[in-house]
């Protein structure tokens, strides 16, 4: 099998449809299937069972798999190292991070690249998935996790408190809420992933199980967007709640675990003259307003 024939049945095996296949190649449905076929032919082994659920993994193809993620990792291993001694100051650069993150800072970074490198071009990704930096779907991540791959270089960006939010209007009408009520008669505003991970509901450490939810978004943006527009009480890190306007309940109340932000980019790449600058403009954007931590 060669790298072509590789990539054909690991977007195979990952999308488990032909249309998604193709999707992911930027090929047509036509091509997925005839490659697929020939690679069957020419391994004298059935690779994928086709289900009523998409394309399954037979006992060979788990076999194959194995070593077509090996070709994955060499292939890639091969393009990080030769780009990472690349000094030309063009070309595109991926960065993947929240959206939230993005307006705030990533954006003003991408701005003072242009303005003095016009020929780097960042490719800016803000959904909520976790892209791979080691299969070279991004180039830079700016996380708040910190992942724990050794392959990867780690940097802190931020550590903010996480304090209690809500807008003028709505304490005008619903007052502060007294501590140890389950916010009692308060309306909340939620981010969804925390509902999702099935524990107890908290704001700031405090059981929030008398309040009523009165909207669960899956972006750090809509949250802040949803307090301000006087929804309900939620929780923010204090620089953003205080930049946003807002105002802060519970000024001597902080969650015990703080929003943290690390910039986080592949060590072959990192020496790369295009990506260089794309991470010291955002290291520049957060001066100011956290430590930055190496």
């Amino acid at each position: 099998m060669n790298w072509n024939d590789a990539r054909v049945f690991l977007a195979m095996t990952r999308q488990q449809t032909l249309r998604g296949a193709a999707r992911e190649l930027n090929v047509d449905q036509a091509t997925v299937s005839r490659r697929i076929a020939a690679m069957e032919q020419a391994l004298g082994s059935t690779l994928f069972l086709r289900t009523s659920s998409g394309f399954q993994l037979t006992g060979v193809g788990e076999t194959v798999l194995e070593a077509a993620e090996r070709m994955e990792t060499a292939a890639f291993e091969l393009v990080r190292r030769a780009q990472g001694r690349d000094k030309a100051l063009s070309g595109e650069v991926r960065v993947t991070t929240t959206d939230s993150l993005a307006v705030d800072f990533v954006i003003p970074a991408m701005a003072r690249v242009h303005a003095r490198y016009p020929d780097v071009r960042v490719n800016l990704n803000s959904s909520s998935d976790v892209l791979n930096l080691a299969r070279r779907e991004a180039d830079i991540a700016i996380r708040t996790r910190k992942p724990d791959n050794p392959d990867l270089v780690v940097r802190r960006l931020a550590s903010w408190p996480m304090g209690l939010f809500a807008s003028a209007g709505y304490l005008d009408v619903h007052g502060t809420p007294e501590p140890g009520t389950g916010f009692l008669g308060h309306d909340l505003v939620m981010y969804e992933p925390h509902l999702a991970e099935g524990r107890g509901v908290t704001l700031v450490d405090e059981s929030a199980a008398s309040g009523r939810i009165v909207t669960a978004v899956n972006s750090s943006v809509m949250v802040r967007n949803a307090i301000a527009a006087g929804l309900g009480m939620g929780e923010l890190p204090l620089y953003i709640g205080e930049r946003d306007g807002l105002v802060r309940v519970w000024p001597t109340r902080a969650r015990s675990h703080p929003y943290e932000v690390w910039m986080v980019t592949h060590g072959d790449l990192r020496h790369t003259a295009k990506i260089r600058v794309v991470i010291e403009a955002v290291l520049m954007a957060f001066e100011g307003v956290a430590s930055c931590d190496s």
